[in-house]
């Protein structure tokens, strides 16, 4: 940047006095004020092209010929708020099976990461069983293996099996995420360059200790942007224990959707997951950006 540095008469010790600092030149304030009137510009041509694209949405919805078809049976405000407690009673048992598997899955992946990017000769077994977890419930659709887990686990009849239906939709949540944040984390892991527990080791810290200190805090940080993505996919595949029969948001939707023949409740149902997803993608969104300006900063050291 184009700097003046603007000095007062020095005292007669020889020292600078208070006011003695860098102030930007006038070709500099131009440039800022300049970047802040095209900053001002931009600002308003995005608004003005967003309006104008929901304007012409909206327009073309409007003048379709089954508006009023959708109208009746997706936007009944009546029926919205009849069905609207219904639908948050459900959603605060899908709210519970989201806290519940995001917290599971955290723990098996964790380990399925670490038993994966461990060398020890005698692991070599669980390596391999770590290895054909990943690879089997990663290949099989989320829906089938609730599927599987709801009603298959059952038919075993092993002692202590759960019975709750959204139980054993949680667990099929767990088996199926839990594999791919395995895969993410191990990435993380991976991605500590192989200096940095050299450097530990040096210092005197147990295999142990620089795993814990050094290795993991520093995967979890790179990895944390992918992470907060699957965890908002899983989430919106709360909805899918529907199947098993559990009165979460979507199946109260589809019993008042079948009763009064009417689809608003699937709005609502939608709107809920709506109001949960976008605040986490955005706190992504953030944190992606904070990773990026962190390296990028770190490139220019």
């Amino acid at each position: 940047m184009d700097f003046t540095k603007t000095r007062a008469p020095h005292g007669a010790a020889g020292t600078a006095p208070a006011d003695d600092a860098y102030r930007p030149s006038e070709r500099e304030v131009e440039r800022r004020r300049f970047r802040r009137a095209r900053k001002r510009r931009h600002t308003w041509i995005s608004a003005v092209c967003t309006l104008l694209f929901l304007v012409a949405v909206a327009a073309g919805a409007l003048s379709s010929p089954g508006w009023e078809r959708v109208d009746s049976l997706f936007l009944d405000g009546t029926e919205l708020r009849e069905a609207f407690p219904d639908l948050l009673h459900g959603f605060w048992l899908n709210i519970r099976m989201f806290v519940i598997a995001e917290v599971l899955i955290l723990l098996l992946g964790l380990l399925t990461a670490l038993v994966r990017v461990t060398r020890a000769p005698g692991l070599q077994p669980l390596r391999l069983a770590a290895t054909l977890y990943v690879d089997v419930f990663r290949g099989i659709p989320t829906l089938l293996l609730v599927f599987l887990v709801g009603f298959g686990l059952p038919a075993l009849q092993l002692q202590g099996t759960p019975s709750e239906p959204w139980v054993l939709g949680v667990i099929a949540l767990v088996l199926s995420y839990g594999a791919y944040v395995g895969e993410v984390l191990r990435a993380g892991l991976n991605s500590v360059h192989p200096s940095q527990r050299s450097a530990a080791r040096a210092l005197g810290l147990s295999e142990r200790q620089t795993l814990r200190h050094v290795v993991l805090p520093q995967a979890v940080r790179n990895v944390v942007p992918p992470l907060l993505n699957d965890f908002i996919a899983l989430q919106k595949d709360t909805a899918l224990v529907a199947v098993l029969g559990p009165l979460e948001a979507l199946r109260q939707a589809q019993i008042k959707a079948d009763y009064d023949f009417n689809y608003t409740p699937y709005l609502g149902a939608a709107l809920l997951f709506i109001a949960v997803t976008i605040p986490l993608t955005r706190f992504a969104d953030r944190l992606q950006r904070r990773a990026a300006q962190r390296t990028w900063a770190e490139a220019g050291r």
